[in-house]
């Protein structure tokens, strides 16, 4: 069975699960809508780009070669107005917010894609793309100065989001020029911005068009277009990107290269936070900053954020953040337990075991990624081989096989051997043979001392067959 080919995934146009076959036979090519670098991001965004890193990681386990982009938004409304409020130019005021973004990715362990592509690198590719629009007739100069593009001249609009356009078409008339999803209407939409200098103080371009700025929407179908060419196999984001940007991107892509703009579209479903959605003015709005500062690791809450279906809602609650957390030890516990294993006699209980799962494993993640069922035959696996180790049935062989099948998986999810070995303080490790030497001693009254000692440093102690391990609290 050609493995590659029988990868199925949810496309939002078609409504279906289709498979995903690289158009040139060997290279997924996958645009993934990036950060508007006006904040830090929060942990909406990055269940978005959890689902994308597994999407990529899942894509290289089967084989497939990967060129995936990701977009740095740096001009829009908001970078914008961030710039001028602070009187700063718009690199300075992006610039940190992209480096916290690349930090980010960092302590959440998601792959490096090929290329982060920012907006305003490709300015001028944007021109070409609004003249050539402009040039069909398909775009038009507004009585404000700015180019729109005519949604009746693309009679494929609305095909992606699936929306009744005809009763919503009251709002065709109107010319919104904000990037703001609650500001568009289903309308005109703009492609290029005229000068406004209460609006933009001295951020601008100049074009054929005018002093201005690109729209949001035309960047990142000039970034996917000049990186990935025409034909991209997949396009992601969160369902907010459905409409109106990728339905936009998708109607002056088209419009530029009269080809199919994306072969295959992705979206991840919204999180929300305890049933409600997050929002600041609710209180309950968290970025990856807030949550480590909690004492959450990053493999913490890249297990949060991975473990549920992306196309299903995720609830976040710090209860099943908790719970994460639980469940990332279990795994780190039974990685320790395999590595006790010292019986040198060779069975096969084991391997079944394991041949089992890695079966279960790989046809949940062919089935549109289903993450839950994957890590279920995860879990099943410990349980099944714990009780053979608990009944010395399990051989030193086998538990490194095991381990060997771990890291392999470990491809695809990233969040069990990514930790360098813990710099346990000095002194703790010093208290540690201590106690084990006042064991022996049987000098149990400094044994329990030192314990309590190494517990207030922020350890515990934990038995194992060869002695005994420390272990952060």
């Amino acid at each position: 069975m050609d493995i590659i080919a029988q990868l199925n995934l949810y496309n939002t146009q078609t409504r279906k699960k289709e498979k995903i076959v690289p158009k040139d036979g060997k290279t997924i090519r996958i645009y993934t809508c990036g950060p508007t670098i006006y904040d830090f991001a929060h942990i909406g965004n990055y269940r978005t780009y959890i689902f994308e890193d597994l999407l990529r990681r899942v894509l290289k386990y089967f084989g497939f070669s990967i060129t995936q982009v990701m977009n740095i938004t740096d001009i829009d409304d908001k970078t914008i107005k961030g710039a001028i409020k602070k009187n700063i130019s718009l690199h300075e005021f992006t610039e940190p917010f992209r480096q916290a973004f690349f930090e980010d990715l960092i302590k959440l362990n998601i792959e490096k894609a090929e290329f982060y592509p920012k907006a305003t690198q490709y300015i001028e590719y944007m021109i070409d793309i609004i003249v050539k629009l402009v040039d069909k007739k398909i775009a038009y100069k507004g009585a404000d100065g700015s180019i729109y593009f005519s949604i009746d001249k693309f009679k494929d609009y609305g095909k992606l989001s699936h929306l009744d356009l005809k009763s919503l078409k009251e709002g065709a008339s109107k010319r919104v020029s904000s990037d703001e999803y609650e500001k568009e209407n289903i309308s005109d939409f703009v492609l290029w911005k005229a000068y406004d200098q209460k609006r933009d103080g001295d951020i601008f371009w100049n074009s054929p068009f005018g002093k201005g700025r690109p729209g949001w929407h035309i960047e990142c179908s000039a970034m996917a277009l000049k990186l990935l060419g025409s034909n991209i196999d997949i396009h992601c984001g969160g369902v907010d990107n459905i409409f109106p940007h990728h339905e936009n991107e998708k109607a002056q892509a088209e419009s530029f290269t009269n080809e199919r703009f994306v072969l295959h579209w992705a979206h991840s479903e919204h999180l929300i936070v305890d049933g409600k959605k997050m929002s600041k003015s609710l209180g309950n709005f968290y970025t990856l900053r807030d949550l480590i500062s909690m004492d959450y690791s990053g493999r913490d809450i890249r297990y949060m954020l991975l473990n549920s279906h992306y196309r299903t809602q995720l609830n976040f609650t710090f209860e099943g953040l908790k719970a994460a957390k639980t469940s990332i030890q279990r795994i780190l516990d039974f990685v320790l337990r395999l590595k006790s294993v010292k019986e040198e006699k060779d069975g096969d209980l084991a391997y079944a075991i394991v041949k089992k799962e890695k079966t279960r494993f790989i046809q949940a993640l062919l089935d549109d990624l289903n993450i839950s069922l994957a890590l279920s035959a995860i879990f099943d696996l410990i349980r099944e081989i714990n009780h053979l180790i608990d009944d010395k049935k399990i051989s030193k062989k086998e538990a490194l096989k095991t381990i060997k099948f771990l890291k392999e998986i470990d491809k695809v999810l990233g969040f069990i051997f990514i930790d360098k070995k813990e710099d346990i303080p000095k002194i703790v490790q010093d208290a540690l043979e201590k106690r084990i030497d006042a064991r022996k001693n049987k000098n149990f009254a400094l044994a329990d001392e030192l314990r309590d000692f190494i517990f207030d440093q922020g350890y515990v102690i934990e038995d194992i067959p060869d002695g005994a391990r420390l272990k952060k609290k």
